[in-house]
């Protein structure tokens, strides 16, 4: 018994050097470094663009082309957003109160999400993905994506909607835009700390009830209403299928299970593999191994750093997951779909199944 003890904390001891030895190899090749011009240009970029498409949209008038111009809303707001997420991950600036100032402004001035919730909701992710009990990503409160949160509701019409969530789950996020407004306004009048309390009331309610003032202002109501629902549901679309494929469908590690870093980070995340275009597309957020390791790895750099760690983990023994983009949707479907209709053990951890046998072996042996 004591030398299987002692073996298991020298694998431990080895796991957690791994992990430094490929952060020296992040350091050495200059990948960590900030890319201030990279930046710069997308910061004033981002308000110049918005007074641009505010410009336009009182410029055209209350018309159903106006459509075409939420379509091009959503598409902004969702890049920006993607900004502020970077910032979020201390990307930009060296400076703490730098990037928080610059998520405040992205994120609750420019697209009306509140940063204060999506740090406390990240954060918990980024520590522990797919983990139950500690991942509020898998804690969704219409989709079940574990089996523990799809056997919670055996009536209604709830039941009928887990059986089908597989091929509802696309629909249902044209409802995340207003959902992700929301969220972010109840936690800013819910109790508890939250830094900068006041900046965040005042700059959301700006952005919100002064977006929805111009809205109505220049449009007739059927018109503004309609324009609000495509603008909301493509912002919810587009922000839902940029981060879905990201975890969903990857294993769910155990409440009681204790990873190293290095297998925490990377066998829970997926990669989408795609061209420049697509990293645009997505944020960045297609480099999703490498930015759980890294998180303040700047997003240009991404893509460079790609292939150095996927050859590391394999070196290390540690499957590194990476997919088409359209591979990467249909494994989320059928994941979710499976779970939905009660199939056990779905994507089970292999790390689990691994110790399990390892501990069969000991007790034959």
């Amino acid at each position: 018994m004591d030398d299987v003890s002692a073996d298991a904390r020298v694998e431990h001891v080895r796991a957690e050097s791994s992990f430094t030895g490929l952060a020296q190899q992040m350091r050495a090749s200059g990948l960590l470094r900030r890319r201030y011009g990279y930046y710069w240009m997308r910061l004033i970029a981002a308000p110049i663009i918005v007074a641009a498409g505010i410009a336009g949209f009182v410029l055209i008038g209350d018309t159903w082309w106006q459509l075409f111009v939420a379509a091009g809303f959503a598409i902004i707001f969702t890049q920006i957003a993607f900004l502020g997420h970077d910032a979020a991950h201390r990307q930009i600036f060296v400076s703490g109160r730098w990037n928080d100032w610059v998520s405040l402004i992205l994120g609750d001035l420019l697209v009306g999400m509140s940063y204060g919730w999506w740090q406390h909701k990240h954060t918990k992710h980024h520590g522990n993905p797919n983990k139950l009990g500690a991942d509020p990503d898998i804690e969704l409160p219409v989709i079940a994506v574990t089996n523990e949160s799809a056997g919670k509701y055996q009536r209604g019409p709830l039941r009928w909607l887990r059986a089908h969530q597989g091929w509802l789950f696309f629909p249902i996020l044209l409802l995340e835009g207003v959902s992700l407004h929301a969220s972010g306004v109840r936690r800013v009048f819910a109790r508890g700390h939250l830094d900068r309390r006041w900046v965040e009331i005042v700059f959301l309610f700006v952005r919100i009830v002064g977006y929805l003032v111009v809205v109505f202002l220049v449009l007739s109501p059927g018109i503004a209403f309609t324009f609000l629902a495509v603008q909301l549901g493509l912002f919810g679309f587009y922000m839902g299928v940029s981060f879905a494929p990201n975890h969903k469908g990857m294993p769910v590690v155990p409440r009681n299970l204790r990873l190293d870093f290095l297998r925490r980070q990377v066998m829970m995340s997926r990669n989408v593999r795609g061209s420049r275009l697509l990293d645009i597309a997505m944020g960045g957020l297609n480099y999703q191994i490498e930015h759980h390791l890294f998180p303040s790895m700047p997003r240009p750099h991404l893509r460079r750093a790609a292939p150095l760690i996927e050859g590391y983990c394999l070196a290390q023994g540690v499957p590194y997951t990476r997919v088409g983009l359209f591979r990467s949707y249909a494994i989320v479907v059928a994941y979710i779909n499976r779970v939905g209709l009660g199939e056990r053990d779905a994507f089970a951890c292999p790390l689990v199944e691994a110790r399990a046998s390892i501990g069969s072996a000991v007790r034959v042996a």
